[in-house]
């Protein structure tokens, strides 16, 4: 695998904070992996394709080599024949928690969203509404 981008490594399309996080973390399905990571304990390729939004195999493929190559996860063998990997957030990837937390409580106060609590594992399903 290539080694990990830095900042300056990269040609960002803007200046702007909002715009440059967008690049790397603007798409669904690049959200939903960090979520899955963090708080699902989906740390395989199988489990995280098994996510109740089905994501694409060649997607998920994607993401996480790009994630990888930005230094937000990492990955582990467990397995060698064939070879088979773990999939973890970094320190960094992790410091996106914040973030999503804020992502869902407005989901779930504004589009109605089911809400899960990581301290505790609880969920909240969607609301009837």
């Amino acid at each position: 695998m290539a080694e990990t981008l830095t900042i300056d490594d990269y040609q960002f399309r803007s200046g702007c904070s909002i715009a440059r996080s967008m690049e790397l973390w603007g798409d669904k399905w690049t959200l939903l992996i960090a979520r899955d990571l963090m708080w699902h304990d989906k740390h395989t390729f199988k489990s995280l394709q098994e996510s109740n939004e089905k994501i694409p195999t060649n997607i998920l493929a994607e993401r996480l080599q790009r994630l990888m190559h930005w230094g937000l996860v990492r990955r582990d063998p467990y397995q060698e024949n064939p070879v088979r990997y773990t999939y973890q957030l970094t320190e960094t990837g992790r410091s996106l928690e914040p973030v999503l937390l804020e992502i869902m409580k407005w989901g779930h106060e504004y589009l109605g969203g089911g809400s899960f609590d990581p301290t505790s594992g609880d969920s909240i399903g969607p609301s009837d509404a």
